[in-house]
């Protein structure tokens, strides 16, 4: 909508829409271009059609996702990663939580490092939210590293309905993971009366094991990889060319971090 209102004759109005540091990243390539679009407080993006558009120049942002990804991979693992160009005001929110844990992270002018500090993770309770919230895209690989937390953690997800498929694997590796249709958080969400399975409860700490396991989705496949490499044993995973949609090189990047990987046909 945004590309398609900067040319429409008259004013495109948004109402309610996402403002998560991606759209607003390409909201300034636009205006870089000659755009005319504004963001109110109540989340209405106006757009002022324009005649022409012109070249720019830009920086991408960083991926915050898979910056959130390693960072759970070396906190469920006890490792640790520092990720070039990760970003703290995109990622502010997962800091937060990733200190709650029990993390420990260093910001530099380089990116920032995170690790498992030594000792016991703590369980904590969470809901997934729209931006500026704990981003949905965070919370599969976060689940894998609150099984190495001492308690009850209590994962709420409101953003998608059916993102909880993933645990089935996580449990067969040794988790200890229910999931519940009703809301578990402390507010109600669309899904609590539509008996879709939204909120898990994870106790831990869990000693994992190697299992065979097969790609899910995106987020699912490389969570089944933390959970592996979290894992005592050998795990056979599958299908694991999806990830690679989200995570470039990202078995380069295991190999170099240390993991024993070895592709199969």
């Amino acid at each position: 909508m945004l590309l398609t209102g900067v040319r429409a004759e008259g004013v495109t109005e948004l109402c309610n829409a996402a403002v998560e540091p991606e759209i607003i990243d390409l909201i300034c390539v636009l205006q870089k271009m000659g755009a005319i679009i504004s963001l109110d407080t109540d989340r209405t993006i106006r757009i002022t059609g324009v005649e022409r558009l012109g070249g720019y120049t830009h920086e991408a942002l960083p991926d915050r996702i898979e910056a959130g990804s390693w960072a759970c991979a070396a906190l469920a693992t006890g490792g640790e990663v520092f990720v070039r160009n990760a970003r703290q005001v995109d990622l502010m929110t997962f800091l937060n939580v990733f200190r709650r844990v029990g993390g420990e992270f260093q910001v530099t002018a380089d990116g920032i490092r995170f690790w498992h500090p030594g000792g016991k993770l703590n369980a904590l309770a969470l809901e997934t939210d729209v931006h500026p919230g704990f981003m949905t895209d965070w919370q599969q690989p976060l689940v894998v590293a609150l099984t190495q937390a001492s308690g009850l953690s209590i994962v709420h997800e409101t953003v998608y309905e059916n993102r909880l498929g993933y645990t089935d694997a996580l449990v067969r590796l040794g988790a200890h993971i229910q999931v519940y249709s009703e809301c578990l958080g402390a507010t109600p969400c669309r899904f609590g009366r539509r008996n879709f399975s939204h909120s898990a409860v994870i106790s831990g700490p869990s000693s994992l094991h190697g299992a065979d396991l097969t790609v899910p989705d995106l987020r699912g496949g490389f969570s089944y990889l933390i959970a592996a490499l979290a894992a005592q044993g050998r795990s056979t995973v599958r299908g694991v060319g999806i990830i690679a949609r989200g995570y470039e090189n990202f078995l380069e990047k295991l190999e170099k971090l240390g993991a024993d990987v070895t592709p199969v046909s």
